[in-house]
């Protein structure tokens, strides 16, 4: 049964000091200065039974190990079980070096140090739980969202081809112009949460040496602007593996200053969030919570011994090889190290008639609409880099076109089959939430 709800929101800053190893380059950068600060940003559900925390912080991507630190420290500080505690992440390209990808170490130091924190917000929001009502809905922004893969003249398939480049054909797939927002609110309804969700890989700005939330950010503080109210807002990431914010039929776009697009597409997708929240007329006291993973058996692919052969005879003759092979060699190696099969969690929460669902990958954007369209809720957030971390997901027709998102390495090392497996998955999940099978 519904009982009443009570919610609290709030944030920890995790902005790494100077010097941090940045990922998201193919090479290892070091932050020498900081433009926004980075956050974890934490609500947390209860009502009479349940009590659920919904986390997302501002790095690139967290594995599985790392977050079991910062759920189970959020747990021993708030007795919200682990199972009930989801975890994402934006995907910034301008933060630490979370894990040893494509030419970045991993910041030890900084992870140690960050989990703990990103446990703290949880109790922070703990802290500040009230009687509290919530609704959600709706609207698009399919201006902001493409698809960044093309077929060419050639026949290929090429991420980030060039705007206007004579030998484009048509984009290689979908996008997913939603923009689903739940908000939560007090009995003065005053704000307490917004949670945002599209399908937007990062937008980009800056120098890639000062540190960033990126759009994420920016988002926010439109948001809150809008609203004329501090309160805790968030974009869960959707699932845009193959999605960033580049029209490439059109020329490429003017930036008055190196953070200007970030900022306009911010500004942009919180009108069209603030526009949905603005249609909401039902905010409901009660609501059924609930919380649910299934662990599926991710299968990574495999080299062959010619090719784990090749990528050593690069490694042992680096000048004669660009950095971006040298880089691809070593993923090779690496990724040969790891389990063929390894468990990975597909979690999903209820929110009233609100299901949200997490995928530990960046998930291609088909994959979201596709469980947007099974799923049995009246709406369904579908949240990318959540609770685990295991490289682009492709659709199988992606895996046999080629390009950036499937050549393998530890950032992208999904088989064919993940696809429909996962799906079925997720919404396997999302109907053992709502009830129905």
């Amino acid at each position: 049964m519904a009982s009443a709800l009570h919610v609290g929101a709030a944030t920890s800053n995790l902005t790494p000091k100077l010097g941090t190893h940045m990922a998201g380059y193919f090479s290892d950068r070091l932050a020498d200065d900081v433009h926004d600060e980075l956050h974890s940003k934490a609500i947390v559900v209860q009502n009479d039974d349940t009590a659920l925390a919904i986390v997302v912080l501002d790095l690139i991507v967290a594995l599985q190990e790392d977050l079991a630190v910062a759920k189970q420290r959020a747990s021993d500080l708030t007795g919200i079980p682990v199972e009930s505690i989801f975890i994402s992440c934006t995907h910034t390209h301008t933060g630490a070096a979370t894990t040893g990808l494509l030419g970045a170490p991993r910041d030890e130091p900084y992870m140690s140090w960050a989990m703990e924190k990103a446990g703290d917000a949880v109790k922070l929001a703990y802290n500040r739980l009230r009687p509290a009502r919530m609704g959600h809905a709706s609207g698009s922004c399919p201006e902001e969202t493409h698809n960044r893969r093309w077929h060419m003249q050639d026949g290929t398939v090429k991420m980030n081809p060039g705007y206007q480049n004579p030998d484009l054909v048509r984009p290689a797939g979908p996008t997913d112009p939603e923009v689903a927002v739940a908000v939560f609110i007090d009995a003065d309804s005053s704000p307490i949460a917004a949670l945002t969700n599209y399908s937007l890989h990062y937008v980009g700005g800056g120098s890639g040496t000062a540190i960033s939330a990126d759009y994420f950010a920016a988002f926010s503080q439109a948001l809150q602007r809008m609203a004329g109210s501090d309160f805790v807002a968030i974009m869960a990431n959707g699932c845009c593996g193959d999605i960033n914010n580049c029209d490439f039929a059109k020329p490429a776009p003017e930036h008055s200053h190196p953070y200007y697009q970030l900022q306009r597409v911010a500004d942009v997708v919180a009108s069209r969030a603030y526009g949905a929240w603005q249609q909401i007329r039902d905010f409901r006291s009660e609501a059924i919570l609930g919380a649910a993973t299934e662990m599926m058996d991710f299968t990574r692919r495999q080299s062959t011994a010619e090719e784990l052969q090749q990528a050593r005879r690069i490694l042992a003759s680096p000048g004669d090889h660009e950095v971006r092979e040298q880089v691809y060699a070593n993923e090779l190696l690496e990724v040969d190290k790891e389990p063929l099969v390894r468990p990975i969690p597909i979690m999903g929460l209820r929110i009233g008639d609100l299901g949200i669902v997490g995928l530990p990958g960046e998930i291609f954007v088909e994959y979201g609409l596709q469980i947007k369209h099974r799923s049995p809720f009246a709406r369904t957030m579908t949240v990318e880099l959540a609770n685990d971390y295991i490289g682009y997901c492709p659709t199988d027709l992606a895996l046999i076109e080629g390009s950036y998102e499937t050549r393998l390495a530890r950032s992208a090392k999904a088989a064919a089959g993940t696809e429909q497996q996962m799906l079925d998955t997720a919404v396997a999940v999302l109907n053992q939430l709502s009830g129905s099978h």
